[in-house]
């Protein structure tokens, strides 16, 4: 079971709390001005890596079932819950395309790191990337015809390997690298193509949020802190990125970063959670975090 699974245990005894899917609502052009609102436990089991639709009406998820990572989609308030995947298999990092009618996901079978795609009811299960490739971390092109992703950091942990930031065409299956040179995660396309916000780990106690060009050129620093910071999710607008960090130094918050890239609270801590990631929502007023 990889990293992600112990994250998840991890926090189940660290914080007492079951992971959740955690709603924030706060005002695009005035977050840090506003009251943050309550969280609100929607699930009740071990779920995690929640990912809204593009209207988010819906969230794909993931639930551990007899010992594997099963995904599954329900409505964003924990209603009308569907098994998307059923086999002996681990499936990780769900996606949903912005069209609306697949879903991209690690597929793992024997420790091997496959990215895939499926329709939002789990049919038409397809692999993207070649058995040589050991893949994670997938997300979407605007116009849903490539995947974004990156080869796996993870080969021989707990020390980290070089990583590189790849797309494929879902068409041709043609692999673009985009981002290479030392570890290099999470990579994510701007919604207008512009930019990618991706995390790149420096030495052995630094974690960095960098911000390049779409085709991957021009690489930059825009968080220069000293901390872990990492996780990017782009704001619907492209104007904003929020990301995790534990520079505060008591666990990990959530952070956005605006046009000039001062940084400023999004939400505070809450539960002292291990490890948590950002993800916005399509609408701008919402801001879509998890615990794990």
């Amino acid at each position: 079971m990889t990293s992600r699974l112990n994250c998840s245990l991890f926090s189940l005894t660290f914080v007492s709390v079951l992971p959740a899917i955690l709603l924030t609502w706060l005002h695009a052009a005035a977050a840090a001005d506003k009251a943050i609102s309550i969280p609100v436990q929607i699930t009740h089991a071990q779920n995690f890596d929640p990912f809204p639709s593009p209207d988010g009406k819906k969230l794909v998820f993931i639930s551990l079932i007899t010992g594997k990572e099963q995904l599954f989609t329900m409505d964003a308030d924990g209603s009308n819950v569907a098994q998307l995947t059923r086999d002996d298999a681990d499936h990780e990092d769900p996606a949903w395309s912005p069209d609306g009618t697949k879903i991209a996901f690690v597929l793992i079978t024997k420790n091997h790191h496959s990215i895939a795609v499926m329709g939002t009811d789990g049919s038409n299960v397809e692999v993207l990337t070649p058995r040589e490739q050991n893949t994670i971390h997938p997300n979407w092109s605007a116009d849903s015809k490539r995947v974004i992703y990156c080869t796996n950091d993870d080969l021989q942990p707990p020390k980290k390997n070089s990583a590189d930031i790849n797309a494929v065409d879902l068409v041709t299956k043609k692999i673009t690298r985009l981002i290479t040179g030392g570890i290099n995660t999470y990579g994510s396309w701007s919604p207008d193509m512009k930019h990618i916000a991706f995390r790149k780990i420096i030495g052995d106690e630094n974690s960095e949020v960098f911000v390049a060009e779409g085709d991957g050129s021009n690489p930059r620093n825009l968080t220069k802190n000293p901390f872990f910071d990492g996780w990017p999710a782009w704001s619907p607008d492209a104007r904003k990125i929020a990301f995790a960090s534990n520079r505060r130094g008591h666990g990990y918050q959530i952070f956005v970063m605006d046009p000039g890239w001062r940084q400023s609270a999004a939400t505070c801590e809450y539960g002292r959670p291990w490890n948590s990631a950002a993800m916005v929502s399509r609408r701008e007023s919402d801001l879509l975090y998890k615990l794990r």
